[in-house]
C-alpha cells in the first residue's frame, strides 16, 4: 500500500488561541485552581457535554418537528446528534488548521445550546411572542445566559464558569454585534473579529446540516434523488462518480456514497480557503485575525456557490415544504398560545423560574422557560393546560 500524501495546511502557531492557564481567553469570570491533567478548554468541553440544557437537545427538533410523533424515524437527526456531527468537523478543521482544537470542539458543542424547542419553527414563534412585547429571540445570547447563569452545577458561583474564549465564541461565532447596541457585551471585544477557532464553526454547522439534511429528506420520502440530482450539479456530479465506482450498489448506498463526498469536498475547501484567505493577507499572529479587515473562514467561490445553492434548495423543497408546513403551523400554535398562557398565569411555571420574575421580568421568564423545553415536554405541557380548552 502507498503512503497517504500528507495534506500539511497548518497556519503559523501564533494564530491559534493558547490554551494555556496564564492565557487571558482562558480566563473565567470565577478564578478557579488550574485541573491537574486537563487544560481550560477541555474542562469546558466536558462542562458543556455534562450540561442539563445539553442533554436537552436530545429532544429538540433538526429538521422533523414531532408534530404528530406517528410516522418519524429514529434515525432522523435532533439537535444533539446535528450538534456532534458539527464538533467532528470543527475539530477536524481546526486540527488540519493547526488550530486549538479543543477551543473548536468545545465552541461545537454549544453552538445551538441556546435553540427552543421545534427548530426553526420554534425559533420564529418565539420570537414573534417576544417582539409584541418590545423584545426579541436570539439563540446565541440566549446560549450565553444558559452558560453564565441557569446551568447550576457548582456550589461556589452559577453558570458554567466558562472561558473567556468559549463565551466570545458562543456570541460571536455566527454574526458580529454592535457595540452601541449591545453593552452588556462589553468583554466580549465586539470591535474585533472572534479567533479562527470560533469564525470556522459557522461553517461547520452549515455543512453538517445541508449534507444532513439531504440525507435525512431523501430517507423521509420528502426529496427524491432525481430532485436533488436535476437541481443540484454538485451532488450530481458526486453522485454520477458513485454510480461509476460502484454500479451495482443500492440506491440508498449510491446516495450516502454522494453525500459522503460532497461532505468531504465542502470540509477539504474550508480548510484549504481559509488557508489562502490568511496567507494573503499576510496573516500571522491571532492579533491579526482580530484586526482583519474581513471574517477569514470561508469557503472558495465555487464551493460557496454550491453552499448557497443547496440551501435555497433545502428551503424550498424541505424546510418549507408542504409537507412540513403543517407541522410548522402547528408548532407555532403550540409555542404562541403556551406564551400568552403563562404571562396570565405566571404560577404555571415552576419555582425556579418564578423567582427570576422580579430581575428578569414576566415576558423574559416565560420565554426562558419556553426556550429551554424539549418538544416532547412543550407538548405535554401545552395538552395538558391547553389542549381541552
Amino acid at each position: 500500500m502507498e503512503p497517504r500524501e500528507k495534506f500539511d495546511a497548518a497556519l503559523p502557531p501564533a494564530m491559534a488561541v493558547d490554551g494555556g492557564e496564564a492565557s487571558a481567553l482562558a480566563r473565567r469570570a470565577h478564578a478557579e485552581p488550574p485541573h491537574p491533567y486537563r487544560a481550560p478548554f477541555a474542562r469546558d468541553m466536558a462542562r458543556v457535554l455534562h450540561a442539563r440544557a445539553f442533554r436537552r437537545l436530545a429532544g429538540k427538533t433538526q429538521v422533523f418537528t414531532r408534530l404528530p410523533a406517528e410516522g418519524l424515524s429514529d434515525h432522523f437527526r435532533s439537535r444533539l446528534t446535528h450538534t456532534l456531527e458539527v464538533a467532528q468537523i470543527a475539530r477536524t478543521v481546526a486540527a488540519a488548521l493547526g488550530l486549538n482544537t479543543e477551543l473548536a470542539e468545545a465552541l461545537a458543542l454549544a453552538h445551538d445550546i441556546g435553540h427552543p424547542p421545534f427548530g426553526h419553527a420554534g425559533e420564529r414563534a418565539l420570537d414573534r411572542a417576544l417582539r409584541r412585547h418590545g423584545m426579541n429571540f436570539d439563540h446565541n445570547l440566549h446560549a450565553l445566559r444558559i452558560v453564565t447563569w441557569f446551568e447550576e452545577r457548582y456550589p461556589a458561583f452559577r453558570g458554567l464558569n466558562l472561558t473567556l474564549a468559549v463565551r466570545e465564541g458562543i456570541v460571536k461565532h455566527s454574526r458580529d454585534y454592535a457595540a452601541a447596541g449591545h453593552p452588556e457585551l462589553a468583554e466580549y471585544l465586539l470591535d474585533e473579529f472572534p479567533p479562527l477557532e470560533a469564525q470556522l464553526i459557522d461553517l461547520a454547522d452549515e455543512i453538517a446540516y445541508l449534507t444532513a439534511d439531504l440525507d435525512d429528506g431523501l430517507g423521509a420520502g420528502i426529496l427524491a434523488v432525481d430532485q436533488v440530482r436535476e437541481a443540484l450539479p454538485f451532488f450530481r456530479t458526486r453522485h454520477d462518480a458513485a454510480l461509476d465506482d460502484a454500479p451495482q450498489a443500492a440506491a440508498k448506498l449510491a446516495a450516502d456514497e454522494a453525500l459522503r463526498r460532497m461532505l468531504n469536498a465542502f470540509v477539504t475547501d474550508l480548510i484549504v480557503e481559509t488557508r489562502a484567505q490568511a496567507s494573503a493577507l499576510g496573516a500571522a499572529t491571532l492579533a491579526s485575525i482580530r484586526r482583519a479587515p474581513r471574517r477569514l473562514a470561508a469557503l472558495s467561490p465555487p464551493l460557496e456557490a454550491a453552499r448557497a445553492a443547496t440551501k435555497a434548495f433545502l428551503y424550498a423543497n424541505l424546510y418549507n415544504s408542504a409537507a412540513q408546513e403543517q407541522e410548522h403551523a402547528q408548532a407555532e400554535k403550540v409555542v404562541l398560545e403556551l406564551f400568552d398562557l403563562l404571562l396570565a398565569e405566571p404560577g404555571l411555571m415552576p419555582p425556579d423560574h418564578q423567582t427570576q420574575i422580579p430581575g428578569e421580568g414576566l415576558v423574559r421568564t416565560v420565554a426562558d422557560y419556553i426556550a429551554g423545553m424539549t418538544d416532547a415536554f412543550i407538548v405535554q405541557l401545552w395538552t395538558r393546560t391547553l389542549g381541552q380548552r
